[in-house]
């Protein structure tokens, strides 16, 4: 072919793209902390995201000072890769607007996202996008923050469809522990971790919610943290578990040591890898029309779904065939 066409171009026609963001957060409440997950981050490259917590890591009377950090953290060169959000406080709390103010203040050219906690209605939540959207252009931020949306209350999950249509929006999180605290000892407190958090039926019941409503409006659905911090094998067997069972893309991670875990479960593996390479280099080559691949027929639908788990490989540090590396992501 004399001009090549990405698929990003052949294979979505002006639709709006899936967002491509890494498959781990990790959260990291001081200066210090923070600090430490931009030198991991140098070290492992861009394969997770670095949510600086202003919710739990703010000491109460210092919400001030510690919103002023954060924000001067994410503005400054030790966020290389620009990969850095924040989570604001919930909207009951007296201090969020002001997380935001000085977060659009201090680095709203920088801040990769905006977490928002304890929503309990689209309404609300809604409220508190618009909040952030005016205060963007009275800065003159001229860009989207995206949006991630904690779905850990009652109201929250009535409304999660909702939700997820709101605008600006990019992924929604299921806050496993606050959502079994809110029912009141229905919901024991095994259920907290594992096989409790994936087999108990009303904790399935909104994990799937939440999947089906976040992947149904073109959303990343995240899931929660695993509480263990240093059992490798069980933190890579929650997240493989959340991925394949349930179908969220991305993992909240809270201790340095459960990042790559889940970075790896979180991967397509390598024998999917290869085949998506081998097909969309192909397809590519057919201009996107139908081709067979070991004696299979594949087309746009496959292309599709191959791009995607070629992006997710890339993202997650795979790597990726030299042939679809330079086709596609050069």
């Amino acid at each position: 072919m004399s001009n090549p066409v990405h698929p990003d171009q052949a294979l979505f026609n002006g639709e709006k793209p899936f967002p491509t963001i890494a498959s781990c957060e990790h959260f990291a409440g001081s200066e210090k902390l923070i600090g430490k997950a931009f030198q991991l981050q140098e070290q492992l490259g861009p394969i997770f995201d670095i949510t600086c917590d202003c919710e739990d890591g703010a000491a109460t009377g210092t919400e001030t000072e510690h919103a002023k950090m954060v924000a001067a953290m994410i503005a400054s060169p030790q966020n290389r890769y620009q990969q850095a959000g924040i989570r604001i406080h919930d909207p009951s709390h007296d201090h969020w607007r002001q997380d935001v103010d000085i977060i659009l203040s201090g680095a709203g050219a920088q801040v990769a996202y905006i977490t928002v906690p304890k929503s309990t209605s689209a309404a609300q939540l809604a409220g508190v996008i618009d909040y952030i959207r005016q205060g963007c252009a009275s800065r003159g931020i001229d860009r989207i923050i995206p949006i991630h949306a904690l779905i850990e209350t009652h109201g929250a999950l009535a409304d999660v469809k909702h939700i997820a249509a709101l605008p600006w929006m990019q992924v929604l999180d299921f806050g496993l522990m606050d959502f079994v605290s809110a029912h009141n000892g229905a919901i024991p407190a095994s259920a907290m971790r594992s096989p409790g958090q994936f087999e108990h039926r009303l904790l399935a019941r909104a994990k799937a919610e939440v999947t089906a409503a976040a992947l149904g409006a073109g959303l990343v659905p995240a899931h929660n943290v695993c509480l263990d911090l240093k059992d490798v094998d069980l933190i890579h067997a929650d997240a493989k578990r959340a991925r394949d069972d349930f179908g969220f893309q991305r993992m909240w991670s809270i201790y340095p040591a459960q990042i790559l875990p889940i970075v790896e479960a979180m991967r397509p593996d390598h024998s999917e890898i290869a085949d998506a390479a081998a097909i969309l280099t192909a397809a590519q080559q057919a201009d996107w029309g139908p081709i067979q691949y070991r004696g299979e027929l594949h087309d746009r639908a496959t292309y599709r779904y191959f791009w995607s788990a070629l992006q997710r490989a890339k993202l997650t540090g795979a790597a990726i065939p030299a042939s679809a590396e330079a086709a596609f992501f050069n």
